[in-house]
């Protein structure tokens, strides 16, 4: 079962490290976490790249914010090095699909690229 391999545990244990708002808020362990070449589509439509990424989370997040609730998660390795993760989340009300691609480096489990998609919660 692809959600038992390492891989796949040791991206999602990054991926919810990056949830967590003492981490988003440090631009160090966010930096951690993120390959050299990161980029990412986000829920607004607005294309991040490392660097830009890092000062916004720093600037926008509280050590003690809001937690983001992730659901849905699943992984699987499409090749040694690289493991795609989908899940989904909710913060303040707002929802988004999200994609993840996690590059092992010679540091570690890197994110080297995220996309969110805003959804509606389906009509009850």
């Amino acid at each position: 079962m692809a959600d038992r391999d390492p891989a796949v545990a040791a991206a999602t244990e990054g991926e919810l490290r990056l949830l967590d708002p003492r981490v988003r808020s440090s631009p160090e362990l966010v930096g951690a976490l993120l390959h050299p070449e990161f980029h990412e589509f986000g829920a607004s439509g607005r294309h991040w790249d490392r660097a830009s990424i890092i000062t916004m989370l720093a600037a926008d997040t509280a050590p003690d914010a809001s937690a983001i609730v992730a659901s849905r998660m699943r992984g699987v390795r499409l090749a040694p090095d690289l493991v795609h993760l989908t899940f989904d989340t909710e913060h303040d009300g707002r929802r988004a699909h999200r994609s993840s691609l996690w590059r092992r480096t010679e540091a570690g489990w890197r994110l080297y690229f995220h996309q969110a998609t805003p959804f509606s919660p389906p009509p009850e």
